[in-house]
């Protein structure tokens, strides 16, 4: 079989982990040959590819990242785009797709099945938002990121006597500030699933103060006040749909200033969480899903996630997996104290 490969959506470590996986096993197991396409869906719509081989996969298993290249394309939103990607992979004769991306890129994937595309997905995303999977690779990656970054910000809070609101990403999952949060001692934890109380937040900081500790609070992107909207960086949208946000962490940081009197300082980690070097777990995840992927094309079982259940690696559709956002339950708010403030 000719295979292509493609990594869309936002990057992520552990991307390349599985790019090698898939390569290397379709390669030296199954005889299969593969050609990489470049920037997303942009590839298969434009017929931008590269050499996929394992010559091409050595030494990429530590990099972050993706050597394929991606972009936030919708074919579905392009005059044709279906039936360019279809006239391009016939003349390139390819027999099958590896569809490594989030909700977007997987969406695009499910789609395609079943306008009689032969498709594998792969779950990627930092945020852990895909249903049907346990965990997605580059989530521990991030939420490592963003506890070593609320570890440092812990010593220089307490030197200076400020409270540090650290921004995470999260659009309308909270599970990066959740772990994150609570891996790295915060005091406030705000997620995108239950809007919060500012006074409450600011009562929760001068408690800290009160007891000579300086606060951290942590925050989605996506999280909202009790009485407001999210925090936009522009109007705009992408080709999914999707605005862009950004500010709720200097918003918040200036309310607690005004309302405490306590200074407050913003961090915004943005795009340091998608990049670097993925950690051991999300290697091992990363391999595993590219494993099981070319598995799965070699069976021409088309139309299905890899996913992760417990410690086994399986096959979902695809529909599954995409039919919705798995969000943190609210129930989870009541679980630990530290949601509320310590």
């Amino acid at each position: 079989m000719r295979i292509g490969v493609l990594t869309g959506g936002g990057d992520c470590p552990g991307l390349n982990a599985v790019i090698r996986g898939v390569v290397r096993k379709g390669v030296q197991t199954y005889g299969h040959e593969f050609v990489g396409f470049r920037d997303g869906w942009k590839g298969p719509l434009q017929g931008l590819t590269r050499p996929l081989g394992v010559p091409e996969v050595r030494g990429i298993l530590p990099r972050g990242g993706t050597i394929l290249g991606s972009s936030r394309t919708n074919p579905f939103k392009i005059d044709n785009g279906v039936e360019q990607i279809k006239t391009n992979l016939a003349e390139l004769g390819i027999d099958a797709l590896v569809a490594i991306g989030g909700e977007d890129t997987l969406g695009v994937a499910s789609k395609l099945t079943d306008l009689g595309v032969n498709v594998v997905g792969v779950p990627k995303t930092i945020d852990n938002d895909l249903g049907a999977t346990d965990y997605t690779f580059g989530f521990d990656t991030a939420v490592n990121i963003a506890m070593e970054a609320i570890d440092r910000l812990h010593t220089t809070a307490e030197s200076h006597h400020r409270c540090l609101v650290v921004e995470v990403m999260g659009r309308h999952a909270g599970w990066i500030a959740l772990h994150s949060g609570l891996a790295g001692g915060a005091n406030v934890i705000l997620l995108p699933e239950r809007k919060f109380d500012i006074d409450q937040v600011c009562a929760y900081v001068e408690k800290r103060f009160e007891i000579q500790y300086a606060p951290i609070v942590v925050v989605s992107e996506g999280a909202i006040p009790a009485e407001g909207d999210m925090t936009l960086q522009s109007g705009e949208v992408d080709a999914f749909g999707h605005v862009r946000l950004g500010g709720i962490g200097q918003w918040l940081a200036g309310e607690i200033e005004k309302r405490t009197g306590k200074e407050a300082r913003t961090v915004v980690l943005g795009h340091i969480q998608r990049g670097g070097t993925p950690t051991a777990f999300d290697r091992v995840l990363a391999t595993r899903f590219g494993l099981g992927a070319i598995d799965a094309v070699h069976a021409g079982d088309f139309g299905k996630m890899i996913a992760l259940r417990g410690t086994e690696i399986v096959r979902v559709p695809l529909q599954e997996a995409t039919r919705e956002l798995k969000t943190v339950p609210v129930e989870r708010y009541d679980e630990v104290e530290v949601f509320f403030g310590n």
